[in-house]
């Protein structure tokens, strides 16, 4: 929720604070979210109210020839955050753990950094202090880059002092122990592939927009 307020108030300014109806589509668009979401109106409208009592969100009451209350969230004002760093603690809310890449990639749209440097330097303010709200995972087998989660959720799986995932006891398999989850049903897959080709229809939406603006321009100047 706070997630999809952050990432509309950094895009979409103009559009900011979001109606209710407005953060309903926010929350369960098909793209640039992990996992994809179906909220009704009950739901955001109960976790709106959850989040002001919590002093996380405000309600905009209409004023100025608006006709509904519009919801912004407070998360920067209530941490000291700047612009870069509630960019990377949204994405983190709506995408889940990613590395120091994905997030400045996925970003872009939402705040400048100045280099892979910024983010990794960001992010490391962001694990720091007695109430961290950022944690850097450890490497998993295989990977080439270490992954960053958000904390202010507690939806992610538990994590040891070291940043890695709980481990497991070890010792001879139990016959009573319950067996380890399946690898994701082809569902799920379909799910995730479903959103990368949604992620590419938006991207070439903006470039017939972007084309359609400089053909506009070409001809004002030749006129």
């Amino acid at each position: 929720m706070i997630g999809s307020l952050i990432e509309k108030q950094l895009t979409t300014p103009q559009q900011y604070p979001l109606s209710l109806n407005a953060l309903l589509l926010a929350c369960n668009q098909s793209s640039n979210r992990d996992p994809v979401v179906g909220y009704d109106e009950r739901t955001v409208d109960g976790a709106l109210t959850t989040l002001k009592n919590g002093g996380l969100v405000r309600f905009v009451h209409p004023s100025h020839g608006r006709s509904v209350t519009r919801y912004r969230q407070v998360l920067e004002e209530r941490l000291e955050l700047s612009e870069t760093q509630l960019a990377l603690i949204g994405i983190l809310l709506l995408r889940g753990p990613q590395t120091a890449g994905e997030l400045r990639a996925r970003t872009e749209r939402m705040a400048r950094f100045d280099g892979i440097a910024h983010v990794d330097a960001d992010l490391e303010r962001l694990s720091e202090g007695p109430d961290p709200i950022a944690l850097r995972l450890a490497r998993r087998p295989g990977q080439k880059e270490e992954r960053w989660t958000q904390l202010l959720t507690d939806d992610e799986a538990s994590f040891d002092s070291d940043g890695g995932a709980e481990a497991s006891p070890v010792g001879p398999p139990d016959a009573d122990a319950p067996r380890p989850p399946a690898a994701p049903p082809a569902t799920v897959v379909d799910g995730r592939l479903a959103s990368v080709e949604g992620e590419l229809a938006e991207l070439r939406t903006e470039v017939e927009s972007l084309r359609a603006d400089l053909n506009d321009l070409r001809t004002q100047l030749g006129s």
